[in-house]
């Protein structure tokens, strides 16, 4: 059953490889003295809240501490459950050219989610810096040291295997392990960890009827992190939903509990510097020292900076400031330093 406490208007966008150097700028109009609303049944209505994650309006306010889960990219581990439902998706790098996903949860709570994969040390600054609870089925031995030592919240199916993870017999291991939604009260209980939406993180965003200002215009944006296509994606535009939807491995990622596909607003790249950690090609991410980062959001693209403030990562102006968001869902790429983010990100 799924908890719905927002209604998201989703935006995706997209960049072809190779045809880079369009650089038309675009204003939009300033002139913008509407009130914060969302439209509800065809009529607009004005909310008292908005959703930290997703800045669309709700009638509540959000308690809900934000959950992340690692979720299995393998092209095995596909279609994935419950990435439509997410606020935000992080995607990078595990082993070799694999890619793995961390999807955030506030906004609503999905039947199922996975599978399932293990956690990196990477993975869990993340879920430290947005002080969510940690959703994972495994660990490498640097993120084993870490939630041994309680660095967050968490609750992982190597302790509740076939308990609070439950397999699915239609695919094999490791691909096969969900944490049903109906078992998170349950699972912060048996760790002693709050629910309670306590360290206040959000993000920054436009107004409903705000318009982007000015970018290069963009329908579609390719991100390739190696010669393996299965991890590489590809993202459109489409300007009457206002959203960009995803392609992997040339499918379309769509969501396996409701076959519907996933629906952004923005698509952010950061680049970062990676590295390579012992002999199974385990990787360290520098999630502190900032970089070059690009956002595309209502068919534009503008490359701004990323920083760590905080413990959570986000896109700021040259002033400093923090990028405003378009209301909706967020997919985040983290791009390696070597080759790049302009050598990896390609956009027309």
């Amino acid at each position: 059953m799924r908890v719905n406490q927002v209604f998201p208007v989703l935006a995706c966008l997209c960049l072809l490889a190779g045809c880079g150097d369009k650089e038309k700028v675009v204003e939009a109009n300033t002139n913008n003295t509407s009130e914060e609303v969302v439209p509800v049944t065809g009529e607009e209505s004005t909310f008292p809240y908005f959703a930290p994650f997703t800045g669309m309006g709700v009638a509540n306010e959000i308690t809900q501490r934000p959950i992340l889960a690692t979720i299995n990219n393998y092209p095995d581990a596909r279609p994935q459950s419950g990435l439509e439902s997410a606020d935000v998706i992080y995607e990078m790098l595990a082993e070799g050219d694999v890619t793995r996903l961390l999807a955030l949860y506030q906004s609503e709570i999905p039947e199922s989610i996975g599978p399932i994969r293990s956690a990196r040390d990477y993975f869990i600054e993340l879920a430290a810096g947005l002080d969510a609870f940690y959703i994972a089925h495994g660990y490498s031995p640097e993120a084993q040291q870490q939630l041994v030592n309680g660095f967050v919240d968490n609750v992982n199916g190597m302790q509740y295997d076939g308990i609070l993870f439950k397999r699915s017999s239609d695919r094999v291991a490791p691909h096969n392990s969900y944490f049903p939604g109906e078992n998170l009260e349950t699972a912060a209980d048996k760790v002693n960890a709050s629910l309670l939406y306590q360290k206040k993180v959000s993000y920054t965003y436009y107004k409903e009827d705000e318009s982007v200002k000015i970018g290069t215009e963009a329908e579609s944006v390719a991100i390739t992190y190696s010669n393996n296509d299965m991890f590489n994606s590809l993202y459109t535009y489409d300007g009457e939903s206002n959203t960009y939807t995803r392609q992997s491995g040339n499918a379309e990622t769509i969501d396996y509990l409701t076959n519907k596909k996933v629906e952004l607003s923005n698509v952010l790249f950061f680049e970062m510097s990676h590295s390579i950690i012992d002999s199974e090609g385990r990787r360290e991410i520098d999630l502190t020292s900032g970089g070059t980062a690009y956002v595309f959001q209502q068919g534009l693209m503008r490359e701004v900076r990323w920083e760590n403030r905080d413990g959570v990562l986000k896109a700021v102006e040259e002033d400093g400031s923090e990028v405003k968001l378009t209301p909706g869902k967020t997919w985040v790429h983290f791009v390696p330093t070597k080759p790049g983010i302009t050598t990896s990100v390609k956009y027309s």
